[in-house]
């Protein structure tokens, strides 16, 4: 098998089950933070930064070039 691209570009399964927990969890709101393992921690934190930084991303006056 070859690919001809960085294979860190592609979504593992494990990150796949991550995003999947977190979207979850932030939907039920439970993020006990002390039920969690340092690595949901870790992604569950990325992902918060990421969504806030899309969020002002969206809500940001877009410029019209005329």
């Amino acid at each position: 098998m070859a690919i001809e691209s960085c294979p860190k570009s592609y979504i593992t399964s494990e990150s796949e089950e991550l995003l999947e927990d977190f979207l979850v969890r932030r939907r039920l709101g439970g993020m006990t933070f002390g039920e969690l393992s340092a690595r949901q921690v870790e992604a569950f934190l990325i992902l918060e930064q990421a969504l806030a930084a899309e969020s002002t991303r969206q809500n940001q006056p877009r410029s019209r070039a005329f």
